[in-house]
């Protein structure tokens, strides 16, 4: 794999919960965890770890709102996680290639 991948930011990504917050928080310009709990099938506490998680990797940014925090994408951040999946993408598409090669050698092998 590249060593430009963060893997802390893949792995606060690859929960299908916080994805979906970040559509969220994307799509309405930010929230709260209060805001977000109302559109998920989870509690207002687990809204709070998975922005916690988000915030470590610095996909959101949190700044005071009232009583709670109001949390906004970090477009920078999710730029830089789309540019790694993309290499990522190409690399493995670079494999698969090499992969078929082989494959396709070894078949005109058999035949021959």
């Amino acid at each position: 794999m590249n060593a430009a991948v963060d893997d802390d930011l893949w792995s606060a990504v690859g929960d299908p919960t916080r994805r979906r917050m970040l559509d969220l928080l994307l799509a309405d310009g930010g929230g709260t965890a209060t805001t977000l709990s109302e559109r998920l099938p989870v509690t207002r506490q687990a809204v709070a770890k998975h922005l916690t998680v988000l915030d470590r990797v610095g996909l959101v940014h949190a700044a005071p709102a009232g009583r709670e925090r109001r949390y906004e994408v970090d477009e920078a951040q999710l730029a830089r996680a789309v540019a790694q999946l993309s290499s990522v993408g190409a690399a493995w598409d670079a494999r698969l290639s090499r992969i078929k090669r082989i494959a396709e050698a070894l078949q005109r092998g058999r035949e021959d």
